[in-house]
């Protein structure tokens, strides 16, 4: 996917590539790439560029060629080592398209290495786009300066979701009350669970509450929007991680 022209114009662009990276190799971008970064980006024979692959850091890469549809770089040196992992997965409810995309982005953005669609009783939205999230998740990555690809999975009922997954802490926004978020979170990994627009069932709730693992938050007192119960979750969980020590 073409990097996102987010950063300031001094800075590097980013790209995402499929390619394991390592010093002195040379990777062909493909044409979307190649035309992003001779077209759109304006760079020529010798200009720098950021380069990671999803595990083995980042890299500099310098142009060796470029045309319209075609781009050669050449892998100079590391410039970062893989991040950390954050061991925090968000399992949220799809909700309508122009939201999830922005939860999607700013997910990626806050740290989340997990990302998990669950299907609820009262879920709106069915289907998500995997290509259109996967391509969300590159080009946050791109943009937000990580090293690592956050993991789409597959769509999955609830009820099934609770009996395959592991045993991790799992926090879920319990609209009906639970205990303050930052008092109640432990180290990763973890899940954080929201619900759809119309929240948990009676039923559903019963079903997450039985989970041995199960701890109800709250977030607040205010009614939040699903995208923002989630992105607030997910905020105050790696807060209280020390991921905002750096």
């Amino acid at each position: 996917m073409p990097a996102t022209p987010a950063w300031p114009p001094e800075s590097l662009p980013r790209l995402f590539v499929e390619t394991s990276l390592s010093e002195g190799i040379e990777i062909d971008l493909p044409k979307n790439q190649a035309h992003y970064v001779g077209t759109v980006m304006r760079r020529q024979f010798g200009d720098a560029l950021l380069l990671f692959d999803g595990e083995h850091g980042e890299w500099r890469g310098e142009i060796v060629e470029v045309a319209k549809k075609r781009a050669r770089l050449r892998v100079t040196g590391q410039t970062r080592p893989q991040e950390a992992a954050t061991g925090l997965t968000l399992a949220f409810a799809p909700i309508k398209k122009q939201r999830i995309d922005f939860l999607i982005e700013k997910a990626v953005e806050l740290g989340v290495e997990t990302l998990q669609p669950v299907l609820t009783q009262r879920t709106i939205a069915s289907r998500i786009g995997e290509d259109r999230i996967r391509a969300h998740i590159v080009e946050a990555a791109e943009q937000c300066g990580r090293t690592a690809i956050a993991e789409l999975k597959q769509p999955v009922r609830l009820k099934q979701w609770l009996i395959e997954r592991t045993s991790e802490p799992l926090y879920f926004a319990d609209e009906n009350g639970g205990a303050p978020a930052l008092e109640s979170f432990r180290a990763p990994p973890a899940t954080i669970l929201v619900g759809p627009e119309g929240g948990f069932t009676d039923e559903e709730r019963e079903m997450i509450h039985a989970e041995e693992a199960a701890v109800a938050i709250s977030l607040g007192p205010r009614i939040l929007r699903a995208e923002t119960a989630a992105l607030a979750a997910v905020t105050a969980y790696m807060a209280s991680a020390g991921d905002w020590t750096d």
